[in-house]
């Protein structure tokens, strides 16, 4: 068992069980990297691509770090105040909605292979 799966069991319910179907989707189907970075799992091929973070009410958060450079056709992620990061919380695997989420995985995919990325540091 790797570091992110020790994570993912030291959590219940469907904290657990959500993140166990992301971890296998993107590892085993997707061919992503995983690593603990910031105390949470982080998922890449060239660079970060996404993460999970299970929130204090009991859910999962599955966020994009190139988020506001994805196009959110599908309109399900939220940016939250953050400048960078999109997100969707999950409280059940039955709300997942998995055509849009594959899309939305796709598409991060292709950013990731076809355009570089580069810090955007902070107008001063």
């Amino acid at each position: 068992m790797n570091e992110v799966e020790e994570f993912i069991y030291r959590h219940e319910g469907q904290q657990r069980a959500i993140m166990l179907h992301f971890h296998t989707l993107l590892t085993q189907q997707l061919g992503l990297n995983c690593k603990i970075r910031f105390k949470i799992p982080f998922y890449d091929l060239r660079t970060w691509i996404c993460y999970l973070n299970p929130t204090k009410s009991g859910g999962v958060d599955f966020a994009f770090i190139r988020g506001n450079e994805l196009s959110n056709s599908q309109g399900i992620l939220e940016d939250r105040g953050r400048n960078q990061v999109r997100s969707i919380e999950f409280k059940s695997l039955e709300e997942i909605p998995e055509e849009s989420l594959y899309e939305i995985l796709q598409e991060a995919l292709l950013l990731d292979e076809t355009t570089p990325y580069t810090v955007r540091k902070k107008p001063k």
